[in-house]
């Protein structure tokens, strides 16, 4: 499990963005990957390809209208390039979800390793198991409202 520090430096490395525009997953993810703060040497069309080959092998959706899409493989090659984007969509968004809720909430994970990887799933699965923080999720929040958040929901 990371620390809230930790999950907070990534998203801060990731962004935070809103409103993104698509009815479908593949048009979000497009519009999203334009927009988030990606390492350099990684660009939009690469990860939104390698976003939704990994949709079409199985749902990232986790539930609760959340979502944690990461890429079947690495695309980073340095740790320091690791990073979490929180993207909103303009209108939730229908994917397989196992509890067949609507996403609103994007989580997407750039790791360098499978440890950092699953270190990461592991905090954010215990942080949307805390209500008030998936209804704070509901509202859009900006980075500092989040970061607030997560530093008062997240077990250090």
């Amino acid at each position: 499990m990371l620390s809230s520090k930790e999950l907070c430096d990534l998203i801060a490395k990731g962004g935070v963005v809103a409103d993104i525009k698509g009815s479908t997953i593949n048009e979000v993810y497009e519009n999203f990957t334009r927009k988030i703060n990606l390492p350099d040497g990684l660009y939009a069309d690469v990860l939104n390809k390698e976003l939704i080959e990994r949709e079409n092998v199985l749902s990232t959706a986790v539930g609760k209208g959340i979502a944690i899409p990461h890429p079947r493989k690495q695309l980073i090659h340095n740790p320091s390039d690791e990073r979490i984007a929180v993207c909103f969509p303009k209108e939730q968004i229908s994917m397989q979800s196992p509890d067949s809720a609507p996403v609103f909430a994007f989580f997407v994970l750039l790791t360098y390793t499978s440890q950092s990887h699953l270190a990461i799933l592991s905090t954010l699965a215990a942080l949307v198991q805390n209500k008030d923080f998936v209804d704070l999720l509901k509202t859009k929040p900006n980075q500092k409202a989040l970061f607030d958040a997560i530093k008062m929901y997240c077990n250090n």
